[in-house]
């Protein structure tokens, strides 16, 4: 692992008392002490790293100092607790060294956001409906025991059950973080309650994980859109077929389209169609400036794209296979109600974050 500096050690922890005492300033313009917080929020764990790097540095010195001291003059005692002492820091010195290396790791600025959740059944019909619903069941399991909240968007239900597609919103602390590594094509093999044979099939659903940006971070022209209002179709109580609150949004210069008609209100219509718009347009522009950029985009654990085959959920088998890292866990049910998925998200944070340090390393 590439060695981290005392010279950038000592930098990181004097920038980060700096940004301190800024903050107590009394003539400090609110703006700006909006400002200071959110670096000092940001600079605070990697200084704690740094200054963790550094003890552990200074204390394996002055073991070094005593165990190698004059043979004649060094107390054998003090010289075996010093040797004894020094094996531990030399354990613990390495981990401090990596866990400061992954918070200088360069961040995905849209770690931080909140996602908007897309799940749309793909080749198996009812079946793949039906896993669309079980995967979204899963998504929201897993939300909750985050701590998180999700809220539906938008929900187009098949008449066995599960969904065609649905849009969801997941707000709370790193969410994106942890859901981008979802992006792709979910495979499920299993016998269909509507097989009578006992034959296994295989179905598909599509996952797409979008971080979403503020409204400054993606300004949309009025001239820019195209907006028809018609009337909603399908179920959803008495008022589908009697008011025109449908909303369909046409993104002109790029040909985006969104749909939105779950809700009474034309006015609620149209906000949450324009926030799948946002965060679809904030998506394209991601992908445009990280396809200038080789390899930067989750190059171990896959590109994000929504055609790449990712998992297997194989029911008769009880397993769930994730193909980028092969992993495999026999441990289905309890992946599917939400809270077992936290161990291959966690694996795959961590396949990531390795790759990203061995570029560091090659970089350096």
């Amino acid at each position: 692992m590439m060695q981290i500096s005392a010279e950038r050690i000592a930098q990181i922890e004097a920038r980060r008392d700096e940004v301190q005492a800024s903050m107590t300033r009394a003539d400090l313009p609110p703006e700006e002490f909006v400002r200071l917080s959110k670096e000092y929020a940001e600079i605070e764990p990697v200084a704690k790293a740094a200054h963790e790097v550094r003890r552990l540095r200074q204390e394996l010195k002055a073991l070094e100092y005593m165990a190698g001291g004059d043979e004649a003059e060094a107390d054998p005692l003090m010289r075996e607790m010093a040797q004894e002492e020094m094996q531990l820091i030399k354990q613990q010195l390495p981990e401090a060294e990596r866990a400061l290396a992954l918070q200088l790791l360069p961040r995905d600025a849209a770690d931080a956001r909140p996602a908007m959740l897309e799940i749309r059944a793909g080749t198996g019909g009812d079946e793949a409906a039906l896993f669309a619903g079980d995967l979204f069941r899963m998504y929201q399991r897993y939300a909750d025991a985050q701590g998180w909240k999700m809220e539906m968007i938008s929900a187009n239900a098949a008449e066995v059950g599960g969904f065609k597609e649905v849009v969801a919103s997941v707000t709370g602390t790193g969410v994106f973080a942890k859901l981008k590594f979802e992006s792709g094509v979910h495979r499920v093999q299993r016998v269909p309650v509507t097989e009578s044979g006992g034959r296994i099939h295989t179905s598909a659903a599509t996952v797409a994980v979008l971080p979403e940006p503020e409204e400054v971070d993606v300004q949309i022209a009025d001239g820019d859109l195209k907006i028809d209002i018609y009337r909603a179709s399908g179920a959803g109580g008495q008022h589908v077929n009697t008011t025109d609150s449908a909303v369909r949004i046409t993104h002109l210069p790029s040909g985006i389209v969104v749909t939105q008609q779950d809700e009474r209100s034309q006015h609620k219509n149209k906000a949450k169609a324009m926030q799948v718009l946002r965060a679809r347009l904030y998506e394209a522009e991601r992908d445009r400036a990280q396809s200038e950029q080789a390899g930067a985009r989750k190059a171990m654990v896959g590109s994000g794209d929504r055609s790449e085959r990712i998992r297997t959920y194989n029911f008769p088998q009880g397993r769930v296979t994730d193909h980028r890292i092969n992993l495999t866990l026999h441990r289905l049910p309890e992946i599917l109600e939400g809270p077992g998925l936290a161990e291959v998200i966690d694996a795959l944070v961590a396949e990531d974050e390795a790759a990203r340090l061995a570029q560091l390393d090659s970089a350096g």
